[in-house]
């Protein structure tokens, strides 16, 4: 029997009449119903958000540090329960539900300890000048199914720490555990500060439009990000963007072939391939294409595809239909085209499930769409290149530039070329590392602002100069 979940606004757990079915990925029942909020609901929770902002933004720094790691505490105390529902309702295996909801509290506490300092400018016998920084005032967030634990948090702590409160709405695909943990955090933030609310697709223009919404923070795709921008431009809301990728992992020859292989596969296929950041085009050099590729190929068929919840799991499901649907509509198209596959390649459309079989493809064109397109899902590209100038301009030709990686023998020579790609994030011998302590932010068509770090803090302030004329009296 599907479980029904509560919205948090202004302090309240809210139901409404109209509910959202929310579906099992891996056998498709219906294990949740949540609230499905219009403009009624959205009005109150901003209104709620608008009035606490005149207390929250004058409360003292150290007491909102204190109120992000009591929520970060929450987190952890419910662990067990929470990584088994995000299993549920996202698919992702449990070792990988576990990293997810182990990572949010550990990200909100790092986050909490950053400083905002104010800067002198000038400092003279003539005047006084320095610069703070003054919250921005009410937040709305939005956030996706991949991630939407960690994507929430991320946007939630910077949030309140800066001063400001915040309406977040997460992803009607994944809503339960956000939910879940807004249940446990009614009592510990003050009513307003923090509103959680649900609702079909439409309430996302809702509250991009909304005149009392002073700033959009959005994680999701371009296509979307891009009707945000247009939607927050009339009333010139701040926005804060973190957009699609399609990123590049080049493999120089001098890599270790039994070392890169594992680490490759999973660099693509974490989270069944629905990572932002997930390497998508993976170009390997021609003197060691064979063999990698091979080695690539032959740890995949160890992997097993499944329920996230049934032990022994490595991919668990595509997240729902839509994107499921989209998946299989690219590896159709390559095997129109009669690209070669390495592995997969074939759905079995006869059992339940969003289940895509782990899928590598064979030194496609750059032109064929499912390099030139963002997948989005369990499929790995593998291309050959011959020389690192080629390459570097192949990574560099596309519309995204969020991350990349270069695995290599010689972490100087992967400097060198990270220096050339046009993204916001280059790994060196590894992938999926971000740190709550530094920037993450898109190049191009990724995305608009940055997250994390002091220079994310800073996506949620206004700059505010004040400046003392000396001696003006005397």
């Amino acid at each position: 029997m599907a479980v029904k979940y509560s919205n948090l606004i202004d302090g309240e757990m809210v139901q409404t009449a109209d509910m959202l079915e929310v579906v099992n990925p891996a056998n498709e029942e219906v294990i949740g119903l949540v609230p499905s909020c219009g403009a009624d609901e959205l009005d109150r929770a901003v209104a709620g958000a608008r009035r606490a902002f005149k207390t929250w933004k004058s409360t003292p720094v150290d007491d909102r540090r204190a109120v992000i790691n009591k929520m970060a505490e929450a987190i952890k105390e419910n662990f067990d329960e929470l990584f088994r529902l995000l299993t549920a309702e996202q698919g992702k295996p449990h070792a990988q539900a576990q990293m997810e909801i182990g990572a949010a509290p550990a990200i909100m506490q790092a986050q909490a300890t950053l400083n905002l300092d104010e800067v002198i400018n000038e400092d003279s016998e003539e005047r006084l000048s320095r610069t703070r920084r003054v919250p921005v005032g009410v937040v709305g967030g939005i956030v996706p199914w991949n991630f939407p634990v960690l994507m929430a948090v991320q946007k939630i702590a910077p949030a309140l720490l800066s001063g400001c409160t915040i309406v977040l709405k997460p992803s009607p695909f994944t809503p339960l555990t956000t939910l879940r943990i807004a249940e446990l955090w009614k009592d510990i933030v003050p009513a307003g500060v923090v509103s959680i609310i649900t609702g079909e697709e439409s309430l996302g223009p809702l509250i991009t439009a909304h005149p009392d919404i002073d700033k959009i923070t959005f994680t999701g795709s371009t296509a979307t990000g891009k009707k945000i921008m247009e939607g927050a431009s009339k009333d010139l809301k701040r926005i804060t963007l973190e957009l699609g990728g399609n990123d590049a992992s080049i493999v120089l020859p001098d890599a270790d072939v039994s070392k890169v292989a594992e680490q490759l596969f999973w660099s693509s296929f974490s989270n069944a391939g629905q990572i932002c950041v997930a390497a998508k085009r993976v170009y390997i050099h021609e003197d060691i294409y064979d063999e990698l590729s091979q080695a690539i190929a032959e740890y995949a068929k160890t992997v097993v595809v499944g329920d996230g919840a049934q032990q022994g799991t490595g991919v668990g499901p595509i997240q729902n239909k839509k994107q499921f649907e989209r998946v299989c509509e690219l590896v159709q198209d390559a095997k129109d085209n009669g690209y070669k596959f390495l592995v997969g390649g074939d759905v079995d459309p006869s059992g339940s499930g969003y289940f895509m079989p782990i899928t590598i493809l064979d030194n496609p064109p750059e032109d064929a769409r499912i390099v030139a397109e963002e997948q989005f899902g369990p499929v790995m590209p593998l291309m050959k290149f011959s020389t690192t100038d080629e390459v570097i301009q192949r990574a560099n030709a596309s519309d995204y530039g969020l991350a990349g990686a270069v695995w290599t023998g010689n972490p100087e020579k992967g400097v060198e070329i990270a220096e050339q790609l046009e993204t916001g994030t280059v790994w060196i011998n590894e992938y999926l590392h971000l740190s709550p302590f530094a920037p993450f932010g898109g190049h191009k068509q990724s995305g608009f602002g940055a997250e994390y770090g002091v220079e994310g803090l800073k996506e949620f302030t206004y700059s505010q100069v004040i400046t003392v004329k000396k001696n003006a009296m005397a």
